[in-house]
């Protein structure tokens, strides 16, 4: 029997809890009834196919106690569009509860996705009474019965047409009991778990017999049974058909490939099939008994004659992949808290037999002239001192990277090395630092979303060969190692002046990762150092500088950083011929200063300027201005070859804001603050009077801020209109930085000014940054370009599988990570979940890719087919069950039947069974031949049957009756929704 014991024991109960905390059980569970407005007659519209699956489902809880015992009560409810009130007054009368009529709806058997009670009784709506504690059950039959006993007076008390059921015995176990009441009807929800299946159940006759004695129907022609029927078979073995994916042979690394993969390339795919299983679900939907035999001799059900197939696959846990192992492992680099040294051993750069650097042997080898030796260049002679000072403290052997890898990893990153002339010095210098103008397309640009570097660049190059190296050769060693190399080749082309490849021209991309804008800044230093050398040499003239436009009158901007100026002063370190300084300070001889008639503070005002001699000889002109003349002596005005302003990475910028905003809001600090801002001005200032003798503020004005210069036609004396011009408002003010830098200004062409630009100091502390970069640090550097080439490669390859599903998840991916690692430092939990989510995307392709291997697709010659089964491999993907169309005469479900019938092949067959085989009737040789040999035994049944019958009287209403069975190897349950009238019985 389904059914618990009847409810006249439960009020002999004494032991479990009182009345009162009883009655206290019932008004809360009412009370919560009520709150959720689940009281009155329940109305809806009737169901429509597949809305189980396809609606949203919602849920809500509360919690109430009997007696110290915690109990949650969930609220389940599909989401629907409310029904209009006329309706529902017609439902009033004659009408059964809406779950009764859910029992009958045949639109929804079967779902999919779903709550178990949903599954079981088809229900839209219901509410479950569970122990709050997972460890907690409620397991004696007293206690089920007096739980099941409060349900029902709840019910009965406020109307609620809801279904109420309680969950008892082990939460694994899933055991419900039930009701549902209305008006003078009720149905008890019922089930029945075994671990062991008694073998008369095991088929249809033998359920249909437990439904109709439960039923216990006394009309002698009983009212016909509809039966649902579900036989799943679950396909394993894919041994016929190979795993695509390749694994990369680690050990073909030289040449630039690791098993086809090059460098500056990531891998993809999974290294096990992430198709686990199969699982065919044949329906035969509607049937009346008698139509189809099942019992414990003979079986109709044939699979392939089922007139419906649906199909979904299961995941392998976790799979493989190849891109999501690279990401993890570099990920762990993270975390590692050891220095170069401390895993490589001692430093690299120490000299031999120096255990002690020696600081006045340090001051005397720097004021040593050393001529700088041209090598002949090549990977071998480049890295060679710094592998004689590695092997001083390890073996050959030792090093974690042998010297094949290392010499085509640095030939990848440094194309420019490779020893191609003769002439080493022309092969290393033909390679210029600048890339072409990158491609303005979404892909290359998310660079700049993702704050890592351009898809062509040094830093995403070495990124991706540090990713490599870390995953096939010596994991954080092999890191140290490589990176060590780099720093040795940075300092080396910063000795040598050598460009840095694979670096866009001019100051760091604050877009950029820090990383990338260092090596930006070090390409800087190295240009002027080198402008600067070949000066010295004497190869390049002292020459104002091409290209620039003839027309440069200064832009509206008030800084002097805007467009012409940076044409203008784009080559102004060249002309730096005639000075053999390295640090630049303004000249204070008698010979320079002879006869300047702006000094003694009389540089500020034009008539006093006027009436001083100007015996100056002009110096560091670029070029005329083409319209504007001085204003006093009326000569033309030229625009100076100026310095141009130094270069900045976002850590001296950050640096430099700090200092500022701790100078403060007195007086002396704002002016301190002003003074510091103003060095780039001055400079422009000193330039501009050395070029423009005589020259006045008004005329810097005029070209280096013109807004500031404001112009107006007047009326003179004589009546003429003349133009009249004046400095601006803010340019008046007293104690203007301006006027003050003015009159501190000397006429001092940019050649012979104090740089602005320190090359030779910013170049050794950016050497000095690299050099101290633990693996960790270097890897949180590069971790956006290692996400960002991810990125790409998952784009690159979801187009050639074109998955919508993978499209939506990608562009999520690009928007979570913009906002993640557009910040420094940012969260280790919240990089995971990037790298968690390019993991699942991998599966995903790598799973569309498995099925279409499975499925033949590549091979399919007609094109009507090919894409109704590349149509199937995508729902497969994206949905948890596919109807097959045409079921098993269908395309896809041909080729299903030929999985499983090649899998069955594979599987030897018992002796017993050949025997039974051959001794059996017709009618069983014909099963075995036709269903048995192509398929498996099924691993699932699901019967459903239901019928409408007067219970528990023949003169009672005919209600609905309904019988859920499930048997698997290990499972069998029987749930039951037997219906009464509570009337007339």
């Amino acid at each position: 029997a389904l059914s618990p014991q009847p409810e006249s024991e439960v009020f002999e109960i004494t032991d479990f809890t009182t009345a009162s905390e009883w009655e206290r059980f019932i008004s809360k569970t009412e009370e919560v009834l009520n709150d959720w407005k689940l009281i009155g007659i329940s109305s809806g519209k009737p169901l429509e196919k597949g809305v189980y699956t396809t609606g949203v489902w919602e849920e809500k809880s509360d919690e109430i106690s009997f007696a110290d015992f915690r109990f949650s009560i969930t609220h389940h409810y599909l989401v629907q569009e409310p029904s209009d009130k006329e309706g529902k007054e017609e439902l009033v009368e004659d009408a059964l509860p809406l779950p009764m009529q859910d029992l009958l709806c045949v639109n929804n058997d079967f779902p999919p996705r779903a709550h178990c009670l949903v599954r079981w009784y088809g229900l839209r709506e219901f509410v479950v009474i569970a122990p709050a504690a997972n460890n907690d059950a409620v397991l004696s039959e007293s206690k089920c019965n007096l739980l099941l006993s409060s349900v029902s007076i709840a019910l009965g008390n406020t109307g609620c047409q809801v279904p109420l059921f309680v969950q008892i015995h082990h939460k694994w176990r899933r055991m419900y009991v039930g009701e549902c009441q209305g008006p003078g009807v009720r149905t008890d929800f019922e089930m029945v778990h075994l671990r062991k299946v008694p073998n008369q159940y095991t088929h249809l006759s033998g359920l249909l017999d437990i439904f109709k004695s439960k039923i216990g129907c006394p009309l002698t022609p009983l009212p016909p049974i509809s039966m649902a029927i579900r036989l799943t078979y679950v396909l394993q073995d894919w041994q016929q058909y190979f795993w695509p994916q390749q694994p990369p042979d680690i050990d073909a690394l030289v040449g630039g490939e690791v098993g086809g993969l090059e460098f500056g390339k990531l891998p993809f795919g999974a290294c096990e099939d992430p198709i686990s299983e199969l699982h065919l679900a044949t329906t035969w939907p509607q049937l009346t008994e008698g139509i189809v035999v099942d019992n414990d001799v003979y079986s109709d059900l044939d699979p392939i004659q089922a007139p419906q197939w649906s199909v979904r696959v299961r995941k392998a846990d976790n799979p493989q992949c190849l891109l999501g192992d690279f990401l993890t492992e570099f990920f762990k680099l993270c975390r590692r808290k050891e220095s170069t040294d401390e895993i490589l051993g001692r430093s690299a750069f120490e000299e031999e037999g120096k255990e002690v650097a020696d600081i006045s042997h340090a001051l005397s080898k720097l004021t040593e002239p050393a001529p700088v030796p041209i090598h002949k260049l090549s990977v071998t002679n480049m890295v060679h001192s710094a592998k004689k000072k590695i092997r001083k403290h390890r073996g050959v052997d030792e090093s974690p990277l042998n010297n094949e890898v290392l010499n085509t990893i640095l030939l990848f990153l440094f194309p420019d090395a490779a020893d191609k002339l003769v002439d080493g010095f022309e092969s290393r210098t033909s390679t210029s630092a600048g890339n072409n103008p990158p491609p303005e397309t979404e892909d290359y640009n998310l660079f700049s979303q993702f704050k890592s570097a351009p898809s062509d660049s040094l830093t995403y190059k070495l990124a991706l060969c540090l990713c490599m190296i870390n995953f096939y050769h010596g994991g954080v060693k092999g890191v140290a190692h490589l990176w060590q190399e780099f720093v040795l080749e940075m300092r080396y082309r910063w000795e040598n002046n050598y460009l840095i490849p694979g670096l866009a021209n001019g100051p760091p991309d604050l877009r950029c990762c820090l990383l990338h804008q260092k090596l930006q800044m070090l390409n800087c230093c190295i240009e002027r150092k080198k402008a600067r050398d070949e000066g010295k040499r004497g190869n390049m003239p002292d020459r104002s500088p091409s290209g620039t436009s003839g027309d440069a009158g200064k832009g509206p901007d008030h800084s002097g950083d805007n467009l012409d100026k940076e044409k203008e002063v784009g080559k102004s370190w060249e002309s730096w011929s005639d000075s053999e300084e390295e640090f630049f300070e303004c000249l204070s001889d008698t010979e320079d200063l002879k006869g300047n008639g702006q000094e003694n503070g009389k540089k500020g005002g034009a008539k006093e300027g006027n009436k001083e001699p100007v015996n100056l000889k002009p110096e560091g002109r670029l070029h005329p201005h083409g319209k504007l003349t001085l204003l006093h002596p009326g000569e033309p005005l030229y625009i100076p070859i100026t310095q141009e302003p130094a270069p900045m990475t976002e850590d001296l910028l950050e640096e430099q804001s700090e200092v500022l905003a701790k100078l403060g809001t007195s007086a002396e600090g704002a002016h301190l603050r002003a003074r510091m801002q103003s060095a780039c001005l001055l400079s422009d200032m000193e330039s501009f009077k050395a070029a423009n003798p005589g020259c006045c503020l008004e005329d810097f004005v005029r070209w280096y801020s013109p807004r500031d210069y404001i112009e107006e036609e007047v009326v003179d004396e004589k009546g003429n209109v003349v133009i009249k011009g004046e400095l601006s408002a803010r340019m008046k003010i007293p104690s203007n930085m301006w006027v003050e830098a003015w009159e501190t200004a000397k006429p001092v062409p940019a050649r012979r000014q104090k740089r602005l630009f320190d090359d030779t100091r910013e170049a050794e502390k950016v050497l000095h940054y690299l050099a101290v970069q633990k693996p960790a640090d270097l890897a949180r550097h590069l971790l956006p370009c290692v996400i960002h080439a991810a990125v790409l490669k998952v784009k690159e390859e979801e187009a050639l599988e074109d998955i919508s599903s993978v499209k939506k998840i990608i562009k999520q991916i690009i928007s979570h990570s913009s906002k993640v690692l557009r910040f420094p430092n940012p969260e280790d939990k919240k990089l995971e979940e990037i790298i968690a989510q390019i993991m699942s995307v991998e599966a995903t392709i790598a799973r569309a890719r498995s099925l279409k291997a499975k499925f033949g697709i590549e091979k399919c010659e007609n094109e009507e087919e090919k894409e109704d089964l590349q149509r199937f491999v995508n729902c497969l993907l994206e949905q948890p069950e596919v109807s097959v169309i045409g079921a098993g005469r269908g395309p896809a479900g041909s080729i299903i039947h030929k999985l499983f019938m090649n899998a069955q092949r594979v599987s030897a067959v018992p002796p017993l069974e050949e025997e039974l085989r051959r001794s059996g009737s017709s009618e069983e040789r014909r099963l075995n031949a036709g269903a048995s040999s192509d398929f498996p035994l099924p691993t699932g049944r699901e019967v459903i049957l239901r019928t409408t019958v007067p219970r528990p009287a023949p003169y009672s209403k005919s209600l609905p009756q309904r019988m859920y069975s499930v048997l698997t190897r290990e499972d069998f349950r029987l749930a039951g929704a037997f219906s009464a009238d509570t009337t007339f019985f």
